[in-house]
């Protein structure tokens, strides 16, 4: 038997203190927030998405991310990003000394209004600006794009529809396109579609993926991903998220259920489980429900039993 041809190393990007926090309903304090960031990079995860620089008034659990910036332990070998949405935002970002951004776009009209109020192709417009701005300043631009496998209001999204907005965003000067699944729908097969119509336009170099785990399907559509080349996954702490526009979507892949199975597959990422599970525990007091983190769930059983 032979085996696919899988990377030999894999860049996990965390964003449980920002995609993870943001649609949580119990307030979290600044300290809790720097105290998991500092644990994740203990963890060894080389990039953490700390918070956003969004309207309080949209997203309450990110007004402290200033706050939080301020707060932590920085590595040198890690990379601290944080979301923004505009000019104001990407200002306030600078200020809180950020080397790299993410901006987002959706791959779906109604959910670009939902989400932001305006049509992809204005939110396109506006993050041109913001890109140029912060690559004059010598920052690194990631992207998002949303509902890139289905959207809760208009169901299938065409992959050719993907493929194009991913070629757009990388020529506003995103060095990566993070291809996300904001409503956990997508199933390995579609996955394989989706890279194919990506790769007719942008190289796979060029892209991440980002998986909410609705139904079930996040790591069996990271495996379709490391077999297509992908070399980039984001994952969230405990498997902490969803989408505070995106009716019924779960969290996202968990940080600990990536690892692990990157582990068994002899995949290099330098991250440590063990670790990563520690720093989700800290966060869990302050939820109201558990993890849901598969790894942390099993090593909970395993030590019970024990």
């Amino acid at each position: 038997m032979t085996r696919p041809h899988l990377p030999r190393r894999v860049r996990v990007v965390e964003v449980g203190p920002r995609d993870g926090l943001q649609n949580e309903r119990g307030t979290i304090d600044t300290a809790t927030k720097a105290a998991l960031v500092d644990a994740l990079s203990e963890a060894g995860l080389p990039v953490i998405e700390v918070g956003a620089f969004v309207s309080p008034r949209w997203v309450p659990q990110m007004a402290d991310t200033a706050d939080v910036f301020q707060r932590i332990r920085r590595h040198s070998n890690v990379q601290y990003t944080a979301l923004v949405p505009n000019l104001t935002g990407l200002q306030r970002a600078v200020e809180c000394g950020v080397s790299e951004i993410a901006i987002f776009t959706a791959a779906s009209e109604t959910f670009s209004q939902r989400n932001i109020n305006q049509t992809v192709d204005d939110s396109l417009g506006t993050y041109a600006e913001v890109a140029r701005r912060a690559i004059e300043g010598g920052l690194r631009v990631r992207a998002y794009l949303s509902t890139a496998f289905g959207c809760p209001f208009e169901g299938a999204v065409p992959a050719n529809r993907v493929s194009e907005l991913s070629a757009r965003l990388h020529d506003l000067g995103a060095y990566q396109v993070a291809v996300s699944d904001t409503i956990g729908v997508a199933h390995p097969g579609q996955v394989w579609a989706v890279l194919e119509a990506i790769e007719r336009r942008l190289s796979l170099d060029a892209v991440a993926l980002h998986f909410h785990d609705t139904r079930g399907t996040a790591l069996a559509n990271v495996l379709a991903g490391l077999e297509a080349g992908v070399e980039t996954f984001d994952a969230s702490a405990g498997g902490l998220g969803g989408c505070p526009y995106a009716p019924g979507a779960a969290g996202n892949l968990a940080t600990e259920d990536l690892v692990y199975l990157l582990d068994g597959l002899q995949i290099e990422t330098g991250v440590d489980v063990t670790r990563v599970s520690r720093a989700s525990e800290l966060i869990e007091p302050y939820l109201g429900h558990p993890l849901p983190s598969r790894y942390v769930q099993a090593t909970r059983t395993r030590s019970r039993a024990d």
